[in-house]
């Protein structure tokens, strides 16, 4: 008797062991199971609002509103969001000619990805033994700016680089060039050509000069640390540079082509 007692305590707890690990199996399906289904249903609605903003006005960057509530929690209502929606037909070219200049040469011919600068980055960062260079293209910065949040990463910038195949799927050239004209921090508070061009220059964007246009795009990417109303010399440097570049064949045959 003693050794079938023993048996029939050996094989229930046998069928105790399979029960549980079917139980944690079932558990662990359904986990991957609905995490899934919310990141395809995070990808519909993503595609969905990168179509609808190929053909609407952007009303502010996931950007624009961090640095709103940051700045509100800081300052209360004293805070100010400058921002205004401007076609690309209604600024100065010298806007997109100066931030391809400054930002992005190659903006014309690429997928979304200077390889080189890329690289040039990866190599900086290994030796910095941090995520602290870039290398991002003007898609790039539009992807972050209009959906994710700032920081690096290499999370945020797998994010980024997936949005940004997205865009340049979805959107031509010059939407892309339009919406980063109109969503670029340039100042505390300050976003895009039109409200840049009317607080610092009191001008309209399509009446702004190959210098201002310029000087903007020479504070790129750091318009806070950078003042517009103050330049360095290193600033006063780079805008001059940027004056004589973007007036080349180059930038001037790559605008004609993002605009055609």
């Amino acid at each position: 008797m003693m050794p079938t007692k023993a048996m029939s305590h050996g094989w229930g707890g046998f069928g105790l062991s399979e029960t549980r690990r079917g139980t944690k199996r079932s558990l662990l399906y359904r986990f991957v199971s609905g995490l899934l289904r919310c990141i395809l249903a995070a990808n519909i609605v993503l595609v969905i609002l990168i179509i609808v903003l190929r053909f609407v006005p952007v009303p502010f960057s996931s950007f624009m509103a961090q640095k709103s509530i940051a700045g509100f929690i800081d300052h209360g209502f004293k805070h100010v969001l400058r921002y205004q929606w401007v076609p690309i037909g209604r600024m100065s070219s010298a806007c997109g000619k100066a931030v391809i200049t400054s930002e992005d040469q190659k903006f014309a011919d690429h997928a979304g990805f200077d390889m080189d600068a890329i690289q040039n980055a990866f190599a900086r960062n290994n030796r910095r033994g941090n995520l602290s260079v870039g290398g991002s293209t003007i898609s790039q910065q539009v992807a972050k700016n209009l959906f994710l949040w700032p920081g690096r990463s290499y999370i945020r910038k797998g994010l980024e680089a997936y949005c940004t195949f997205l865009l340049e799927v979805i959107w031509s050239k010059k939407r892309i060039l339009e919406v980063y004209l109109n969503i670029v921090e340039l100042g505390d508070g300050i976003y895009g050509v039109s409200a840049a061009s009317r607080f610092y220059f009191h001008t309209d964007p399509k009446q702004i000069s190959s210098s201002q246009a310029a000087l903007l795009a020479a504070v790129l990417p750091n318009p806070i640390r950078y003042s517009i109303n103050h330049p360095t010399s290193y600033i006063e440097n780079r805008q001059q540079w940027i004056v004589r570049y973007m007036g080349s064949s180059e930038i001037a045959s790559a605008y004609s082509e993002i605009m055609n």
